[in-house]
């Protein structure tokens, strides 16, 4: 593979587009490819076969476009579709989910310990998170709820508004999770709510999102596999679906200036 080629990310909507600004942060030098499904957001109330479909029509699209890395940006896709990916995609690509990074640091640093996990319904119920924490063996005590309006909430730009903050409370005050040490942010939206969650907590619980972990962790595989690019070699492609403005609108949130969107059909 050639370390000059692009890093590919894709998710459901905006969510992802937190991993994006995560590794373009940490890894300046490299070009990406985002690809937002747009037309089929969000992945997390989805079956798993429709969500492995999405994968699989958009890894092509980012092996077309030669990509060396495929980053799954997206929790519900993570647990639902990361092993069929790395079959199908082979050798082409190296792929990456966000998940797995986010229960190594959990290891790491959290031995012993009760912590909490909040996400769609895909992934909790899924139970990949208490299955890879499980497997650990550590010891840690993983207490797990859906939260499923939070994503739409925050896709509609519901967030770091007295709205959001009743959904956030009165999720967050489910006896479910309570007397935490920490909290796992379980889908890449909800970094956007953050300062809202750390608030809620009063900064007495980590609050841990997988977005700067996981942009650690490419980081670290591309060094091991000597891709890690010396310049960026291409601008940066913002691929959707179907066009939205709030993904427009978030795009430039993160990237602070106006990008582009490439309207790209997974079905013509």
């Amino acid at each position: 593979m050639d370390a000059s080629k692009p890093i590919g990310i894709f998710d459901s909507g905006i969510g992802g587009l937190t991993v994006a600004h995560a590794i373009k942060t940490r890894l300046p030098n490299e070009s990406i490819i985002y690809f937002g499904d747009t037309a089929h957001l969000p992945y997390g109330d989805k079956s798993e076969a429709a969500v492995q479909a999405y994968s699989v029509k958009i890894a092509d699209v980012l092996l077309q476009k030669g990509c060396k890395v495929i980053v799954i940006a997206c929790n519900s896709a993570s647990s639902a579709a990361y092993e069929l990916l790395k079959e199908y995609v082979g050798k082409k690509a190296l792929v990456v989910n966000v998940i797995d990074p986010m229960v190594e640091y959990v290891g790491i640093h959290y031995r012993n310990a009760r912590i909490g996990l909040i996400g769609t319904r895909r992934t909790i119920d899924s139970h990949v998170y208490q299955d890879k924490i499980s497997e650990l063996d550590q010891q840690i005590e993983l207490c797990s709820l859906p939260t499923p309006l939070l994503v739409p909430m925050i896709e509609e730009g519901f967030f770091n508004n007295r709205i959001s903050d009743e959904i956030i409370e009165a999720y967050l005050g489910d006896p479910v999770i309570s007397d935490i040490e920490a909290i796992i942010l379980g889908c890449t939206h909800y970094p956007l709510i953050r300062k809202q969650v750390v608030a809620y907590y009063n900064e007495k619980v980590h609050v841990l999102d997988s977005s700067d972990i996981t942009a650690v962790y490419l980081k670290d595989l591309l060094e091991a596999n000597h891709l890690l690019s010396a310049e960026q070699s291409g601008d940066d492609v913002f691929l959707v679906s179907d066009y939205t403005r709030s993904f427009e609108a978030s795009t430039k949130l993160f990237f602070r200036e106006r990008v582009e969107l490439i309207k790209y059909a997974l079905w013509e």
